[in-house]
């Protein structure tokens, strides 16, 4: 059994060793990472964001997925809230604009402006008060466990970044929060979503791939195109089942 790296946090080293598993030293490699980008995401969720950049410690977030933050973090700020809650990170990933995980919810037949309707529309919650006392705005409970499963499901894919997809799991993962309530019910089931994540990146390599392979006035391979021969193509055989599912279960009603 090798040693367990002291970077792992004692309760993590612990389940390791009691499970008897034997953990390699790439294995441990990747732990340590996680447990990093956690730490560094409870540290920023926990902590008061940098005025300038609420993003600079999130290292390994890609650009995009760094200005949607930022956007959810200034949205949130203007609307005088007491917290950034998901519903900010949200409005953030639509905000940005250009990112996969829009593409992915289009190939899921979920518009975006039709996410951007829902979460406009007015709540029957008391008026934003802002931070208590005048207290730094925080990342709220959901939302903080929002970022940590945004971390979980990029590791858990492998990727040694974070994308605007992985922040997409992560918001439809969180339970409590109110983005995830509104995909959810728009259609964004979690392990659906997934596969088509898996599917988009895997889809979107191969096609990249023959367009280097193929002529110089080849068409360039664009995240629609990615998704329309990728996605779909994932998503056919599932929503096929659904449907004869549903007729099973509508001719036992009958």
């Amino acid at each position: 059994m090798p040693k367990i790296n002291v970077y792992l946090p004692d309760e993590l080293a612990e389940a390791v060793k009691e499970a008897g598993v034997p953990v390699s030293a790439i294995c441990q490699r990747a732990l340590e990472q996680a447990v990093r980008r956690v730490t560094a995401i409870r540290e920023t969720a926990l902590g008061s964001p940098d005025l300038d950049d609420p993003t600079a410690r999130f290292t390994h977030f890609t650009d995009r997925t760094r200005t949607a933050v930022k956007l959810a973090v200034e949205q949130a700020r203007a609307e005088g809230a007491a917290d950034v809650g998901t519903e900010h990170l949200l409005s953030g990933l639509l905000a940005e604009g250009g990112n996969l995980a829009l593409h992915i919810l289009r190939a899921m037949e979920i518009d975006p402006e039709q996410v951007r309707r829902e979460l406009d529309r007015p709540a029957p919650a008391a008026p934003p008060a802002g931070p208590p006392g005048g207290a730094p705005l925080r990342f709220g409970g959901s939302a903080a466990g929002a970022l940590e499963l945004t971390v979980t499901e990029a590791t858990g894919m492998g990727h040694n970044y974070i994308g605007c997809e992985h922040l997409l799991l992560g918001l439809i993962g969180e339970p409590d929060g109110a983005a995830g309530q509104l995909l959810r019910g728009l259609g964004a089931e979690p392990r659906l979503t997934r596969r088509a994540v898996t599917a988009a990146l895997a889809g979107y390599v191969h096609l990249r791939a023959q367009g280097q392979a193929g002529t110089a006035a080849a068409a360039p391979v664009t995240p629609a195109a990615v998704l329309s021969t990728a996605i779909r193509q994932e998503l056919q055989p599932i929503l096929q089942r659904l449907d004869r599912l549903e007729e099973r279960l509508g001719g036992d009603e009958g």
